[in-house]
């Protein structure tokens, strides 16, 4: 007796690409940039190879290097000149994402989205406002509704400045509530927000800390992160942020959790993001610079992994280097 069903016919190179049931392109993904308001000069990040920090005169030079490869979106995060208690550098008109945007959405034609977040801007390192008591007490968490309003403030700083999209990646209980309100309240109905919905408190973000300078100065992100175990809670936070009025959901980070990824794909019918995290990118460096893996492979195969699990768009440091390929 032969096989009558033969999976191996669809697998010849002339039917394969017709029936490949996933596919990933330079439009599904949204390349970050750093700018950093300390620096007159490009400063490589040790950590992530390939990514800098740029200063805010440098922005739009390098926001036009990614849209070459054919990726047309990028993200946002800064390194301001200060940092204070409040993070008040995140919302300041003149703040270097501000001016940053302004740049890059006058002279260029990519998606602008601004990292709505406080923990880049603040001397603890945290993603809100903290008791005073907090670096004596570490278990004392960041205090909730006070940070909605800061939230709120420095996305419509970045919707003001020129922001097509706005993200939320806090972890603030009400904040996509909080910011939607804003935005519509100051004239930004048509701007985007894409929650970060299910953030995890991960050890994956080590790189990005290092790049975006902000690691907490005191101990950690745990009690409004998402405890790694948790997987139905995803789903409880992703239908609060879509109640509130998020037009995207976003789970982060990305290969860690596929199962949350699809989870959302078929719970909700809006767009489903994935962030590609440092920690994933500088493994796969770290194990290419060995020998071990061929880099450019195993980056695409771990993006179509997060298509093929339902994200819509990826946020990844890999855009740019494969942006041509696709």
């Amino acid at each position: 007796m032969y096989p009558t069903d033969r999976p191996r016919r669809l697998r010849t190179d002339g039917v394969s690409p017709l029936v490949s049931e996933s596919s990933l392109a330079a439009s599904d993904l949204v390349a970050p940039v750093f700018v950093d308001a300390t620096t007159d000069e490009r400063v490589p990040i040790e950590s992530m190879p390939g990514h800098e920090r740029v200063p805010v005169d440098e922005a739009v030079a390098r926001v036009e290097e990614i849209r070459r490869t054919g990726v047309e979106a990028v993200i946002l995060f800064g390194i301001p000149e200060t940092k204070d208690a409040t993070g008040s550098r995140a919302y300041a008109e003149d703040g270097v994402v501000q001016r940053a945007i302004r740049r890059i959405s006058a002279e260029t034609d990519a998606y602008v989205i601004g990292d709505v977040c406080l923990c880049e801007y603040t001397d603890h390192g945290h993603c809100g406002v903290v008791e005073e008591s907090a670096e004596s007490d570490p278990t004392l968490t960041v205090k909730n509704d006070e940070t909605l309003e800061l939230l709120a403030e420095t996305a419509v700083s970045q919707a003001d400045a020129g922001a097509d999209m706005v993200a939320p990646s806090a972890m603030t209980d009400g904040q996509v509530r909080a910011i939607r309100e804003a935005l519509d309240d100051a004239g930004h109905e048509g701007v985007a927000l894409m929650s970060y919905a299910a953030k995890y408190e991960s050890a994956f973000y080590g790189p990005f800390r290092d790049a975006a300078d902000g690691a907490p100065a005191f101990g950690d992100r745990r009690h409004y992160q998402m405890d790694p175990a948790n997987r139905r809670e995803a789903l409880r936070e992703a239908r609060l942020d879509a109640e509130e009025g998020a037009d995207v959901l976003m789970v982060k980070p990305g290969l860690p959790y596929l199962d949350v990824v699809s989870d959302l794909r078929r719970e909700f019918d809006r767009p489903i993001a994935a962030y590609n995290v440092s920690g994933e990118y500088a493994m796969l460096h770290a194990a290419a610079e060995n020998g071990w893996l061929d880099l450019e492979a195993t980056a695409h195969e771990s993006l179509l992994s997060l298509k093929r699990a339902g994200a819509d768009l990826i946020v990844t440091y890999f855009a740019e280097d494969l942006g041509d390929r696709l």
